[in-house]
């Protein structure tokens, strides 16, 4: 039912098209066509001027028949999110797979579009083409940078433990950060080896991809000895914890406040298990939008040295 909805939305925008290319783009074809609607279908909801517009994008958007579309399986409304929040078809047809791959709500969908996801999704450093080849697409999918937790309500000085009690409180939300498939085993996972005991800091297991992912968090820069010792939790999980009747090889994220790539990418390079580094953000989009960036401090020290060159 919502797939003919949207095609008869799709096959009135391209008469709305039609009409104006027949009658000049001056013309009021819209407004006219509202009221006519109006007028022979006055129970019908639908039909709206505005509405009317979001037909018409649609048809100049995806010219092609719409049903062969992805962003036909999504209800109206995540598609009025789509092209009001977006402009390219690349982004368009990104977020409408994306929302029908994770049955996102509509909050969901202009969430992850106010995030920019299409920038983060995939852009984290890791070893996945060579140490898991047959599935790197899929996991380099699910390593974002950054993470957006700003849902977590820290302030900028929090402590390690601060973040993992956070993420823990917001567990449904930090899974819904993470995509769909993740399912929460433990905090501080304890593992005992030659009777000395461990903890890891979060540990996950993919119910699709049948994987235990470990989570070591930083708030401060990631270091290559900290992808050293996630490496270590890692093959300790594929040991002592995953079933190899039924689980694939152990994942393992850091995420951090920072990293210097180029370093921590030699670090995942001399790694035998499939390893991913990531940055994390707890600053609202708003918040973020005030913190001056790197080319906004160099411009202000920049005038400032010009500022004291022309003094007398």
């Amino acid at each position: 039912m919502n797939t003919e909805l949207v095609r008869m939305y799709w096959q009135i925008g391209k008469l709305i098209l039609a009409r104006q290319e027949d009658e000049g783009w001056g013309t009021k074809v819209v407004a006219r066509l509202a009221a006519d609607l109006k007028a022979a279908f006055p129970g019908q909801r639908g039909f709206s001027r505005r509405n009317l517009m979001y037909m018409q994008k649609m048809a100049r958007t995806w010219p092609e028949p719409i049903v062969q579309q992805r962003v036909a399986q999504l209800p109206w409304g995540h598609v009025t999110v789509l092209m009001d929040k977006l402009d390219t078809r690349s982004e368009l047809d990104f977020y409408a797979t994306e929302a029908i791959r994770n049955g996102w709500s509509r909050a969901l969908l202009d969430r992850f579009i106010r995030q920019e996801l299409h920038l983060t999704q995939g852009s984290a450093a890791t070893n996945f083409e060579v140490t898991v080849p047959d599935g790197s697409a899929v996991l380099k999918e699910l390593a974002r940078d950054p993470y957006r937790l700003d849902f977590l309500g820290l302030d900028k000085h929090h402590a390690e433990h601060e973040l993992e009690e956070a993420i823990v409180a917001n567990m449904v939300r930090f899974l819904t950060e993470l995509g769909v498939g993740f399912a929460f085993v433990g905090r501080q996972y304890p593992v005992l080896i030659g009777g000395e005991e461990y903890r890891i800091d979060l540990l996950f297991y993919h119910l699709k991809l049948h994987r235990y992912f470990v989570f070591e968090l930083k708030t401060k820069d990631v270091r290559p000895e900290h992808v050293g010792k996630l490496n270590f939790y890692v093959s300790v999980v594929d040991r002592m914890v995953r079933d190899p009747q039924r689980d694939d090889s152990t994942i393992g994220f850091l995420i951090g406040a920072h990293h210097n790539r180029a370093a921590v990418q030699l670090a995942l390079d001399a790694s035998n298990n499939p390893l991913a580094v990531a940055n994390y953000s707890t600053l609202s989009s708003a918040d973020r939008e005030l913190v001056p960036t790197e080319a906004d401090l160099t411009r202000v020290v920049q005038q400032a040295i010009d500022d004291i060159g022309q003094l007398p």
